[in-house]
């Protein structure tokens, strides 16, 4: 039998009537509810919600390549294009809104992001219901995260250098593979280095994992929910995690556990000395 979708039509009309709404509302007056912040956040947080809502319902064939988290982004986008484009003001004054890390001035990705807390937190009670077989297996998980952040820093580096691509930018995105707060802080010990495009770069790895992630290690065979929860995280971090667990719920204490790890041992590695030297000599 096929999976229903895991919302009604009732839910898509009301987002869609929150958007309108506010959308037209914040048009009519774009400080209605204080600042533009606070008036673009209804209309930006129901546009992300919706196209989440929408892409959930997609046949299956048609979410191993257009997974709902890319319709997400896509809707989010696409909103604050389109009001940026009405209201004349521009398309980055709106994206500019979305995410103010202000608490008296919040954006509706301030909205989802305090929810990421509970989200990393519910990460805890899978690893700890999967323990006595994390336990078993602690070897090959610490020696595969270990062996996937290499290949990645390198790789990466390696690639950059053959393509032609300026040294300061390949730096800038050796580590797409490492959620962003720790990538961030990873190239802030190179020089020369790009925050934004570091950023940029970590976002568009996660949402290429997330949408891909699944069809790839089918295409490869890989069954085994140990090996397939530390790929994906290695590879495409918090969003491809969200991708696969959503599906597979017994890859996520391996997907937390190298999500983590990842992490972990990228910021080490890069903070020695001699591993910077050689990352620099790699990417030339």
């Amino acid at each position: 039998m096929g999976k229903p979708s895991p919302f009604s039509n009732v839910e898509v009309w009301s987002y869609s009537g929150i958007f309108l709404t506010s959308f037209v509302g914040a048009l009519l007056s774009p400080t209605a509810l204080g600042t533009s912040a606070r008036t673009c956040l209804p209309f930006l947080l129901s546009s992300t919600v919706l196209g989440y809502v929408v892409g959930s319902g997609f046949p299956s064939d048609v979410k191993k390549v257009f997974h709902p988290i890319i319709c997400c982004a896509l809707s989010a986008d696409l909103a604050a294009f389109a009001f940026g484009y009405f209201s004349k003001s521009g398309l980055d004054p709106v994206l500019g809104s979305y995410l103010t890390k202000v608490s008296s001035n919040p954006g509706a990705g301030d909205v989802l992001m305090g929810f990421l807390g509970s989200v990393i937190l519910s990460f805890a009670f899978s690893m700890f219901k999967q323990r006595k077989l994390v336990k078993r297996h602690a070897a090959e998980i610490f020696t595969s995260v270990i062996l996937s952040t290499i290949f990645s820093l390198y790789s990466t580096a390696l690639v950059g250098r053959l393509v032609g691509l300026e040294p300061g930018l390949t730096v800038s995105i050796l580590p797409r593979c490492i959620t962003v707060a720790l990538a961030l802080s990873i190239v802030s010990l190179f020089e020369g280095t790009n925050p934004s495009l570091t950023a940029a770069v970590v976002v568009v790895t996660g949402l290429v994992g997330a949408n891909f992630v699944q069809a790839t290690l089918d295409k490869l065979q890989f069954r085994d929910p140990i090996a397939r929860g530390i790929a994906t995280a290695s590879s495409a971090h918090g969003l491809g995690t969200a991708a696969l667990s959503a599906k597979e719920p017994e890859a996520l204490p391996f997907c937390a556990i190298a999500y983590a790890l990842n992490g972990i041992f990228g910021s080490l590695l890069c903070s020695i000395p001699a591993v910077r030297q050689s990352l620099l000599a790699v990417v030339g």
